[in-house]
């Protein structure tokens, strides 16, 4: 068999594992086995054939994880543990209740920015999600909210850390596709905004139409008002740290998120955090890390075999002959994203399909910083999306009384601000590429 034609067959075989629901990790691993396998016994024997495929199988995932640049995720997904339990994630969420609950639907607008600006310390949507399910959901439920909304607007503002530096996603996407993470975290910041402007804007709407989703919430007086903002400072303290530390030349990514930790956990020790709370923040790190890394790990070997069967090369040519507009190519990669999200977590779709899509992006013209930003705001709609999107199910998790049928049905509706937003980000590419340009020259 050819070696192209192993890699379609063996694509395939994958993506009917990954819809029977074996986890991407375990499956990708194995088809690139296989693959390799396969591959190399043709060309010398199955017994030498079997012993390069292990040997690959052994090496790849070791030689990769032990990248200087991936040691950022770890990092970033601690420093949103700790700021939960420094009481940072309670702090910015009454500032905004207190400044923003007046509108409609206003506990959840609150809870549309308060996570975006947790999101700012955190690198992770899961740790986002899990922590304002306990925050923000029951202050909503107190105040006559629906159950199925508040929920939606949790489970819809934990993906803003995925766009939102720092942001452990746009980490793992310029390392697959080898481009520059300070770039990447810096075309995040407009992005994420407008993202956050929009679910704003939605849950407004919403609340305006239909009043007993979220009534407003009165009676702060002005003074309340600025007495709540010097409890959001820690969290801009800690994101004007690893800004100034990145683009300032003090350090790089990792060093500086590693400096943003340490502020943070001195931030929960004068909080009073106790060693069961540390504890907690370091598992709850450590099992999210070593989820991310396992699927990396699988993902590589599969993605190795590829290689060798030449299919993102093939595929590449064959997108840059289409004669049809661009953007008509650029659409249908991105419903095929949207498809693929209904059955794949976002970090293993990721690594799955670029090394494949992003060639062919390229041979269309597109920039490199510019799909990074719009294939990770794709990359979110599988966090929310069923019947695998995770924050749904971290929401339903966290919250006993609720349903994952329930979130599902309270986050469709920000499925239209997705697709709102990544048009926006689309007709006018500046809004990603601008920052970049602007610090980076």
């Amino acid at each position: 068999m050819e070696a192209l034609d192993l890699g379609l067959w063996l694509s395939g075989l994958l993506i009917v594992l990954v819809i029977l629901g074996v986890r991407v990790a375990f499956a990708a691993a194995g088809v690139g086995f296989l693959g390799l396998f396969l591959f190399f016994a043709q060309k010398a024997g199955w017994e030498k054939g079997l012993m390069i495929a292990i040997q690959m199988a052994g090496t790849i995932p070791h030689s990769k994880a032990t990248s200087y640049s991936l040691s950022l995720i770890p990092v970033f997904v601690l420093i949103g543990y700790l700021a939960y339990y420094a009481g940072l994630t309670q702090a910015i969420f009454e500032a905004a209740k207190r400044w923003l609950g007046w509108l409609p639907g206003g506990l959840g607008v609150a809870t549309v920015f308060a996570t975006a600006g947790f999101a700012a310390v955190s690198g992770a949507s899961v740790a986002t999600a899990a922590v304002f399910a306990r925050v923000a959901i029951p202050e909503m439920l107190r105040e006559g909210y629906d159950r199925r909304f508040a929920a939606g607007v949790v489970a819809a503002g934990g993906t803003l850390a995925s766009l939102i530096p720092p942001s452990a996603i746009l980490v793992i996407y310029a390392i697959i596709v080898e481009q520059s993470v300070g770039a990447l975290l810096l075309a995040g910041f407009i992005p994420g905004a407008v993202s956050a402007v929009i679910y704003a804007a939605l849950v407004i709407l919403m609340a305006t139409f239909r009043k007993d989703l979220g009534p407003p919430i009165k009676g702060f007086t002005w003074k309340q008002r600025f007495e709540s903002i010097p409890g959001a400072f820690p969290i801009l303290f800690v994101v004007f740290i690893i800004i100034f530390c990145i683009y300032g030349g003090w350090g790089t990514p990792t060093e500086a998120g590693a400096l943003g930790a340490f502020v943070v956990l001195l931030m929960a020790l004068k909080h009073g955090m106790k060693w069961h709370d540390l504890k907690g923040a370091l598992l709850e790190s450590a099992k999210l890390t070593v989820m991310i890394f396992t699927i990396i790990w699988g993902v590589l070997i599969y993605v190795r075999f590829l290689g060798f069967a030449d299919l993102p090369g093939v595929f590449a040519e064959f997108i840059a002959g289409i004669d049809q507009p661009r953007i008509v190519t650029l659409l249908l990669i991105l419903c095929a994203y949207a498809v693929l999200g209904m059955f794949m977590d976002a970090i293993g779709m990721l690594l799955l399909t670029l090394p494949v899509v992003y060639p062919a992006v390229m041979a269309l013209g597109y920039d490199p910083i510019w799909f990074g930003i719009i294939v990770v705001k794709m990359a979110e709609l599988c966090l929310i999306t069923p019947p695998i999107g995770l924050n749904c199910f971290v929401v339903a998790g966290v919250r006993s009384d609720m349903s994952v049928q329930d979130v599902f049905r309270g986050v469709s509706p920000f499925f239209g601000a997705e697709v709102v937003t990544i048009a926006v980000l689309i007709a006018f590419p500046d809004l990603v590429l601008w920052l970049p340009n602007l610090i980076l020259g």
